[in-house]
């Protein structure tokens, strides 16, 4: 992959703030035609810069009204066992974000479910009754002060 010059880093910049904006409109907006813009964007897909074009839901609109975050730590730090617990938790629905960590925790998750009844089972499933899983804790939050996936440029 080519380091990304001044044009490309303004096209993420804005890409980021709005995905929906037309190559003409990024054009006007960073002194490119549209043709270069396109040929420029076609690019950064291809070498997996811009991983994917995704729209944003809002959780509350459809019956998401609980965010945990959970902290595991696993019984063996073995790459097998590792391994399972990844592909496990890929499959899982609820499961929005995963995170394999160094410190005293193996995996952060995020998780999202419709309530706690929800979670609770969520929980019982994957984690109590996961063998592989020595402990874990739940941080329900209460309020989401800053939550984003664009990347400062």
């Amino acid at each position: 992959m080519q380091e990304l010059d001044e044009c490309d880093k303004k096209i993420l910049s804005q890409l980021q703030k709005n995905n929906r904006i037309t190559a003409e409109e990024l054009g006007q907006m960073i002194n490119l035609s549209t043709s270069a813009v396109q040929r420029r964007l076609k690019k950064l897909r291809e070498e997996k810069v811009i991983e994917a074009d995704i729209s944003v839901i809002s959780p509350h609109a459809v019956g998401i009204s609980i965010t945990c975050i959970v902290d595991v730590t696993l019984h063996v730090g073995s790459s097998k066992v590792v391994d399972t617990f990844k592909s496990l938790i890929s499959d899982c629905h609820e499961v929005t974000q995963c995170y394999y960590v160094t410190g005293a925790y193996d995996f952060v998750i995020i998780v999202n479910t419709k309530d706690m009844k929800h979670y609770e089972n969520f929980s019982k499933k994957y984690l109590m009754d996961n063998p592989d899983v020595k402990q874990f804790y739940t941080h329900v939050v209460m309020d989401k002060v800053k939550a984003g996936l664009g990347v400062n440029i």
